[in-house]
C-alpha cells in the first residue's frame, strides 16, 4: 500500500490495541517501519477500493485485480438493522459481512465495515416511502447504485486514498474522445443474461470515471469457476436478491412501517370496455399523438364490477398478479391501475388485458437523465434507440422525442405495464446513453 501525505495506514475496521481513531470514527494502524518499508515499494500502483458484498461477483472482481497488480482494499457496505421484516435467511447482513471478510483474508487484502444505515434510510427507504403513497413504484437497486455506492461508497473510498472504486456489476466501462476530452461508456455485460447496466442508468460521468467493473468480460459460469479455483468461500453461493442491501422482504409488512393499512376495493374492468376502443383521433402535430399515446386510462368503480377487498392500493403495483386474494375467473386477473387518492385498485383478466398496454412514455425534465451529456437532445430533436422500462426485459426499438415540455419515448410495439416512479434507460447498440423515470 501508499503512503499517503499527512495519513495514517489503513488496514481494518476492526479495533486493534495498535489502532487509533481517526475523526471519522474509522481505526488506523501504525505499523513497524520494516513493514512500512515494504509498503513504500507499492507507492506507484494504482490503490482500488472493491465494494465486498459478500457474494461471488464482487469476490471475483477483487481477485482479478488484485492480479492485475492493483493494491486492493475490500469495503463492505451494512446499510440495514431491522432484520424484522427479511425473510429469513435470504439476505442476512451479518453472513455476508463474514463471508466478505474471509474473502479477504483468503486474498491477502485489508478489509473493513463501514456503516451507511442512516445514509441509505434518508436516500432510500425514505424515497420508497413517498414513491409508494403517491402511488408510484420505486426501482431502489437504481437508486442504491447512484445515492450509496457510487456517493456516499465512493467519497470513503476517495477519502481512503484510492484512485478507483470497483465493484461485480456484469458490465463494462469504455472510454471515447470527444472534442479533445475523455468521455466514459456505460456497455452492457458480456454476459446477456446477467448485464446489469440497467441498475447504473443514473450514473454520471465523474462516477464513471473512478469505477471498474472487472468482471464485465466474463459470463456467470467463468465467474463462479475462478472463485472455485481458487478456493473462494463465495463460489457457490447463491445470488442476493431483493431489496438493494436489504434482501427479499415482505413488501406490505416492509412498507407498513409508515404506510398503514386501508381497507378498500379491488375492481374488475372488462376487456371491452369502449374506452380501449376510441375512434382515430386527429391530431394536429407530433406533440399531440405523444401526449395520446402516453396516456394513463382513468377509471371509476361504476365501470367495472367488484371482485374483492384489499388492504391498501399503495401496496399493490401495475402488472402484478399476486397478492390480489381473488379466484373463480376464467384467466388470472393483473393490475391494471391503482388509484391511491380513492384507494381502489383496477383489474384486468388476463396478461393481454388491452389496459395493461401503452405504446409511449413521458419523462419530465428534472428527471432526465443523460450518462452521455455531448449525446443529449435538443429540444424538437429525435433518436432512434433500443429501450428498456425494467431489468432484463429484452431491449425494444424506440423513438426518443425531446419537446419543451420533456421526453417522450414512443415505442414501436406496445409495452406491458408501464409504470411510473421505475426507470426507463436507452441504448445506442450496447452502450446506455440515458435514463428518466416514468412520470
Amino acid at each position: 500500500m501508499r503512503k499517503r501525505p499527512g495519513a495514517a495506514f489503513f488496514v481494518s475496521c476492526i479495533n486493534p490495541s495498535n489502532a487509533f481513531p481517526s475523526k471519522n470514527g474509522k481505526f488506523y494502524v501504525i505499523l513497524p517501519l520494516v513493514s512500512r518499508l515494504k509498503i513504500e515499494e507499492k507507492i506507484n500502483m494504482k490503490r482500488v477500493v472493491v465494494g465486498l458484498s459478500g457474494g461471488v461477483d464482487s469476490s471475483v472482481a477483487a481477485y482479478l485485480l488484485k492480479e492485475k497488480g492493483y493494491e486492493v482494499i475490500g469495503l463492505f457496505m451494512k446499510n440495514w438493522h431491522d432484520e424484522g421484516v427479511t425473510i429469513s435467511k435470504e439476505c442476512p447482513w451479518l453472513d455476508d459481512s463474514n463471508d466478505a471478510m474471509l474473502v479477504a483474508d483468503k486474498l491477502g487484502i485489508p478489509f473493513q465495515t463501514v456503516d451507511l444505515s442512516a445514509e441509505y434510510k434518508e436516500r432510500i427507504v425514505d424515497y420508497m416511502f413517498n414513491e409508494y403513497e403517491r402511488g408510484r413504484t420505486p426501482n431502489p437497486d437504481v437508486l442504491c447504485n447512484r445515492e450509496i455506492k457510487f456517493d456516499v461508497f465512493m467519497k470513503i473510498a476517495l477519502s481512503l486514498g484510492a484512485d478507483f472504486v470497483a465493484t461485480g456489476h456484469y458490465c463494462r466501462k469504455g472510454e471515447a474522445e470527444v472534442n479533445g476530452k475523455p468521455v466514459y461508456r456505460l456497455l452492457s455485460g458480456k454476459d446477456n443474461n446477467k448485464d446489469q447496466s440497467y441498475f447504473l442508468c443514473q450514473l454520471s460521468q465523474e462516477q464513471l470515471a473512478k469505477t471498474l467493473f472487472p468482471i464485465g468480460e466474463l459470463q456467470k459460469s467463468e465467474v463462479r469457476k475462478i472463485a472455485s479455483e481458487q478456493d473462494l468461500i463465495t463460489a457457490e453461493k447463491k445470488d442476493s436478491q431483493g431489496l438493494c442491501f436489504i434482501g427479499k422482504v415482505r413488501l406490505p409488512e416492509f412498507l407498513q412501517q409508515k404506510l398503514q393499512p386501508k381497507e378498500g376495493d379491488i375492481v374488475e374492468i372488462s376487456a371491452t370496455e369502449a374506452k380501449y376502443q376510441p375512434e382515430a383521433p386527429q391530431f394536429q402535430n407530433k406533440q399531440e399523438e405523444l401526449e395520446y399515446l402516453s396516456r394513463k386510462y382513468s377509471y371509476n368503480p361504476a365501470e367495472g364490477k367488484k371482485v374483492g377487498r384489499h388492504q391498501g392500493a399503495h401496496y399493490f403495483t401495475k402488472g402484478q398478479r399476486k397478492g390480489l386474494a381473488v379466484g373463480g375467473t376464467p384467466e388470472p386477473l393483473f393490475v391494471i391501475e391503482t388509484d391511491v387518492e380513492e384507494n381502489v385498485i383496477y383489474t384486468g383478466q388476463g396478461k393481454d388485458h388491452p389496459g395493461i398496454y401503452r405504446k409511449a412514455l413521458f419523462v419530465s425534465p428534472d428527471e432526465t437523465h443523460w450518462v452521455r451529456q455531448d449525446l443529449k437532445l435538443a429540444p424538437n430533436g429525435e433518436m432512434q434507440v433500443k429501450a428498456r422500462i425494467r431489468y432484463r426485459q429484452p431491449l425494444q426499438d424506440a423513438t426518443l422525442h425531446q419537446t419543451e415540455n420533456g421526453l417522450y419515448i414512443e415505442f414501436r410495439e406496445p409495452q406491458a405495464s408501464i409504470t411510473e416512479g421505475q426507470f426507463v434507460a436507452w441504448y445506442l447498440e450496447d452502450e446506455l446513453i440515458g435514463s428518466g423515470v416514468i412520470s
